[in-house]
C-alpha cells in the first residue's frame, strides 16, 4: 500500500537525539552528548509540567546553559519534535521492525497501532502542540510506510478488509490520535478506541461498501 499521501513527510528535518547530528551534519561528542541531555531532559520535563514548561527548567535539567539549548534547539517547537524523534526511535522503530519481521501481518499491525497511541497518551497535551508530526516529520514517515505494508500484508491473509486504500492508516490515525487527547495521561483509557478501531479494520466490518477516498490535501502551514 505504498501511498502518494508520503510526499508531505520529507519537509521537517530535526536534529536528530539518537545518533548526535543536525541537518545531516555531525556534531562534536560534547555537542552530541549536550543534544541528547537537553532532548531527554525535555521529553521528562514536558510529560511532568507540560508543554508550557520554561527552558530554562529543561537547560537546568540537562545540566546545560540556555544558551547551549538554544544553540541546539532555535525554538521551542524544534526542541519539541526532537522529542518526539526520540519516542519514536525508542519506542516505535522496534516495535516496526519486530512486526515486519514476524509471520502474522494483523498482530504486528496491531502492535505498531498500539506503540503509537501509547506514546501519543504518554506525551498528553503537549503532543498537540506537534500535531503536524503525524504527517509532516521524517519519524512518521518511517512509522506510516511500514504500517501500510502491514496492513497490504494482512489483506493478503483475508485478517483485515480488502477496501482499505493507500492514506487510510494515516487519516484514521489522526482520528485516533484526537480520541487519545481526551483520556487520562499516562492510563490506558486509549485501548478502548484501539479496540474500536481494529474491530472496524476487520473484514467482518465490511457490510457496506466505503465512499470514495478523497484526495489527501493537508493544510499548507503543516508541513
Amino acid at each position: 500500500m505504498a501511498s502518494d499521501a508520503h510526499r508531505h513527510t520529507d519537509r521537517r528535518r530535526t536534529p536528530d537525539p539518537g545518533t548526535g547530528t543536525a541537518g545531516g551534519r555531525p556534531l562534536r561528542a560534547d555537542a552530541a552528548r549536550n543534544q541528547q541531555r537537553i532532548v531527554r531532559a525535555a521529553r521528562d520535563t514536558f510529560d511532568e509540567v507540560g508543554y508550557g514548561a520554561p527552558l530554562e527548567q529543561v537547560a537546568a535539567r540537562a545540566g546545560v546553559g540556555i544558551a547551549t539549548l538554544y544553540r541546539r534547539f532555535g525554538t521551542k517547537e524544534e526542541l519539541l519534535r526532537a522529542v518526539f524523534e526520540l519516542r519514536f526511535r525508542e519506542g516505535i522503530d522496534p516495535v516496526v521492525e519486530r512486526a515486519l519481521r514476524g509471520d502474522d501481518a494483523w498482530r504486528g499491525m496491531v502492535e505498531v497501532i498500539e506503540a503509537w497511541a501509547g506514546m501519543i497518551a504518554q506525551s498528553g497535551p503537549s503532543a498537540m502542540m506537534a500535531q503536524d508530526t503525524v504527517f509532516c516529520d521524517e519519524s512518521s514517515a518511517r512509522f506510516y510506510r511500514p504500517l501500510e505494508e502491514l496492513v497490504r500484508r494482512a489483506q493478503e491473509h483475508g485478517q483485515a478488509r480488502a477496501d482499505l486504500v493507500p492514506g487510510d492508516m494515516m487519516r484514521v490515525l489522526a482520528m485516533l490520535g484526537g480520541v487519545v487527547f481526551t483520556v487520562e495521561k499516562g492510563g490506558d483509557g486509549w485501548r478502548r478506541y484501539v479496540a474500536l478501531l481494529l474491530d472496524a479494520l476487520r473484514p467482518s466490518a465490511a457490510t457496506d461498501p466505503l465512499p470514495p477516498a478523497a484526495p489527501f490535501v493537508l493544510p499548507g502551514e503543516w508541513c
